[in-house]
């Protein structure tokens, strides 16, 4: 999946707040939280707002998209994420 997030540390830097606290002011399951937080399910637009909004963020702070993400290891910090293009390069003979 092309989507990651720092979620968890958003809950953390939040008083340790809980999965089913979050998923309680977002409006959807524990379940839910709990699939979009361990990258298994992309939240709707409007539940990536509602997490973003609870913690006075950007949607930009809480998820990162990553074309090639291949989901095999954990971003560890949303601030440091590589990003590749294979396209050419658009300021190129300029």
């Amino acid at each position: 999946m092309a989507l990651a997030n720092v979620i968890r540390r958003y809950r953390f830097h939040r008083g340790e707040m809980t999965q089913k606290e979050l998923a309680k002011l977002i409006g959807v399951s524990r379940q839910t939280v709990i699939a979009i937080e361990g990258n298994k399910y992309p939240p709707s637009l409007e539940v990536a707002f509602r997490i973003a909004y609870v913690f006075d963020a950007t949607i930009e702070d809480i998820f990162i998209y990553e074309p090639d993400y291949d989901g095999e290891h954990e971003y560890s910090d949303g601030l440091n994420v590589e990003v590749t293009w294979d396209g050419d390069n658009p300021n190129d003979g300029q």
